[in-house]
């Protein structure tokens, strides 16, 4: 019994520790933008000042050690109030956490302040507009190697990416779990979040105990809405929580401007969009993630043992085992597909030519899952080089 409480402390205050980053560079990033749209260079220039030499001055002196006979750190000056039975309530042991850290507002470590790298595709000079070759009505086709895009279709026009949603879902539950072997008790409100919509389940039930890792498994390959919520609820304690961290991931990744999420499932929303382009920006950041490249290119995956499912849960990536058939002129990998009645049916996938050459391919708006797979075959095939397998 205490061992569940202590690992339900250590959750809460890793929680907590996420809410608490997330606020810091929610709060320096609006001092940054309010600053530029102002066009104040000098006022830009102090907030930079204001920003990072703390953290400068803090490396340093964490560098040249405390002196002789000195405490170091915060906590060694603080009294911790303890109750009657000695041990520390979590809000007190977050506090002392925050303090040997500096505090709420101290600049977090250097390898933290560091944004990810700016994703962008620039059009290719000879970029191929199909027309009726594609059933798809909205399309995309990037050359990652060169960072262009080769073929596109209404790539900038706004869609409804359904279970493509997904793919960020996964990027951002990467990025923010540090224990892919933690177990959760699977929420009633996951999984009647999948019967309330009619989606696609995984099937894990009621307070099944299931790892991050097969939660993972379970959002991408059979696009499992329990378990994108229950992921969802894991990682930031709320649906609506987490969908806060993909909105500023969208951000992040300067897509914030044609993009939206409202679920973290693909549940049709009319503020819920984007365009093909920024779903292949999205697929680039998540193939850039180990673990996310994990788990798009998994066919199958059995899930662990639980007392619900002893023998654990077959899962397969359907899109993968499908297209493997096709001559593709190389190997597609990687995938997440979509569907709501909205959008018809989705797909955002990855691949490389016999040449090496890798690419991202996204389309939407098919009349079915094989016209899907076959417009993905044909701008594979379109643009493969040939080379030794």
């Amino acid at each position: 019994m205490e061992r569940k409480q202590d690992e339900e402390i250590e959750r809460w205050m890793r929680r907590r520790r996420r809410r608490q980053e997330m606020r810091r560079r929610r709060r320096r990033r609006a001092l940054i933008k309010r600053a530029v749209l102002a066009g104040g260079t000098v006022l830009v220039l102090v907030l930079a000042l204001v920003l990072v030499l703390p953290a400068v001055m803090k490396r340093a002196k964490k560098e040249e050690g405390p002196k002789e006979g000195q405490m170091s750190g915060a906590v060694g000056e603080s009294l911790i109030v303890r109750g009657p039975d000695g041990a520390q309530s979590p809000e007190e042991t977050a506090d002392a956490d925050s303090r040997e850290n500096g505090g709420e507002d101290a600049d977090a470590p250097e390898d933290e302040e560091e944004e990810n790298p700016s994703y962008r595709f620039a059009d290719a000079e000879d970029m191929l507009h199909p027309g009726d070759e594609l059933v798809s009505s909205h399309a995309i086709f990037v050359d990652l190697n060169e960072g262009t895009v080769v073929a596109g279709k209404e790539e900038r026009s706004r869609m409804i990416p359904a279970s493509m949603t997904k793919v960020l879902t996964l990027l951002v539950a990467a990025e923010h779990t540090e224990n892919l072997d933690e177990t959760f008790a699977m929420p009633a409100e996951a999984v009647d979040y999948s019967f309330k919509y009619r989606c696609s389940c995984a099937g894990f039930e009621k307070e099944e105990l299931v790892t991050v890792k097969d939660l993972m498994y379970g959002t991408v390959l059979p696009s499992g809405a329990e378990a994108a919520v229950g992921l969802a609820m894991c990682v930031a304690g709320s649906h609506e929580a987490f969908v806060e961290l993909m909105n500023e991931k969208l951000e992040e990744l300067g897509l914030s401007g044609t993009a939206h999420f409202t679920n973290c499932v693909g549940v049709y929303d009319d503020d819920h969009y984007c365009t093909a382009y920024d779903m292949a920006i999205i697929m680039k950041a998540a193939l850039d993630d180990e673990t996310c490249k994990e788990v798009l290119s998994a066919r199958t995956y059995l899930t662990s043992a639980t007392e619900q499912h002893p023998e654990g849960l077959l899962l397969s990536n359907w899109f993968l085992r499908r297209i493997e058939d096709k001559d593709t002129g190389g190997k597609v990998s990687a995938a997440k597909t979509g569907f709501v009645d909205e959008s018809m049916f989705c797909a955002v996938s990855y691949g490389t030519d016999n040449g090496g050459k890798e690419y991202i391919c996204v389309t939407a708006s098919a009349p079915g899952n094989w016209p899907c797979i076959n417009d993905h075959v044909w701008l594979y095939r379109r643009f493969a080089e040939t080379g030794a397998d």
